[in-house]
């Protein structure tokens, strides 16, 4: 059923939260921002959001802010007039690089919004992905005790049915499962993954291999982009917005970050020799932290070292070589699984997310 074009308008007052609220209900990656007689004021992609966050953009400002903050000379959107033809907003895409364009009529009105899965498919390039299930989870003890970290439940199913669920809702059909601390009870619960709808193979670590080591372990070297992630993770992410990220910048890996904010519990002085030049009372400071989800050219594979490695060995070896290593900023719902208190919140937050997942 076709999405009305309405429903990707937003007010130039509207926050950007509510931008990206918008673009993840749609599913088309894109706001139109329209004033009262539906004429385009601008575009926000998710891109445009996600890169906004990176450098420092509050999800809280408008999106007429935004705009103007991100395009203060005024820049005209992408548009096309109502009577081109799809081959010609196929070139249009191909001469700009976007994958979204307004569609206007002679008063300047949007009447339509054409998203290149629409037109081909095939736009959306095929995608493996694997999922590190291999640790004791140590910190989850006594929990762990009897099952892998990732077959605990999280409301009424394992958390690694919940991200299984997740891949094949993007479109992903070849999954690798690595493991190694009790294998055998993801094996059996998953099997060839049939009755999942996905097709699941393992690789079995007869040691710990770090977060990126087993990926030598592969039966063959992928073709296309590899999503790796941990198997301890519930997550909202978008993944195919991980994937048209990835491929917009042109990086040979990503790496999704998260927002973590630490709160100073005192208050803290600034000097300059002995001068103090300000006092800040309990100040929160915030930072990207790894997420645990990589998106992975098929050439990364070459510089996973042959012994036990971790993504973050990973990620400094390519930076070393010169190769394009990015950030994607989660916006979406995530928790990282560690310890006793993210597994009690995890089974508070489930069934406020399970619709989604």
């Amino acid at each position: 059923m076709k999405v009305p074009i309405e429903s990707s308008f937003v007010s130039p007052a509207v926050t950007l939260r509510a931008c990206f609220e918008s673009i993840d209900r749609t599913g088309r990656g894109i706001v139109l921002v329209v004033d009262e007689a539906r004429c385009l004021i601008g575009t926000i992609s998710d891109g445009d959001l996600r890169r906004g966050i990176l450098s420092g953009v509050s999800l809280s400002i408008s999106a007429g802010a935004f705009l103007s903050q991100t395009y203060p000379d005024g820049q005209v959107p992408i548009t096309a007039p109502q009577d081109a033809s799809s081959s010609d907003v196929l070139r249009l895409m191909a001469e700009k690089g976007v994958r979204q364009i307004p569609i206007m009529n002679e008063q300047g009105v949007v009447v339509d919004l054409v998203v290149i899965d629409g037109l081909l498919p095939e736009a959306m390039a095929p995608m493996g992905a694997v999922v590190m299930a291999g640790g004791a989870g140590t910190r989850l003890m006594p929990l762990t005790e009897q099952m892998p970290k990732p077959m605990l439940p999280v409301g009424d199913r394992p958390l690694l049915e919940l991200i299984v669920d997740q891949l094949k809702a993007a479109q992903i059909e070849q999954l690798t499962i690595t493991t190694h601390y009790k294998s055998d009870q993801i094996k059996d619960h998953f099997g060839d993954g049939k009755k999942f709808g996905i097709d699941i193979s393992y690789v079995e670590e007869e040691s710990p291999l770090g977060t990126a080591g087993g990926l030598n372990l592969l039966a063959k070297k992928p073709e296309n982009p590899m999503l790796v992630l941990n198997g301890d993770i519930l997550t909202q992410l978008d993944f195919r917005a991980l994937f048209d990220f990835h491929r917009e910048h042109g990086a040979d890996l990503t790496v999704s970050v998260s927002k973590y904010d630490v709160e100073v519990p005192f208050g803290v002085v600034d000097c300059t020799g002995a001068q103090v030049t300000r006092l800040q009372e309990k100040p929160v400071y915030d930072f990207f932290v790894n997420a645990g989800i990589y998106l992975l050219e098929p050439t990364v594979f070459e510089y996973v070292p042959a012994d036990k490695c971790n993504m973050t060995d990973l990620v400094d070896i390519l930076i070393a070589e010169g190769k394009k290593v990015i950030g994607f900023p989660i916006i979406e719902y995530w928790l990282d699984i560690g310890r006793r208190e993210e597994y009690e919140q995890a089974q508070n937050d489930v069934n406020g997310l399970e619709k989604r997942l």
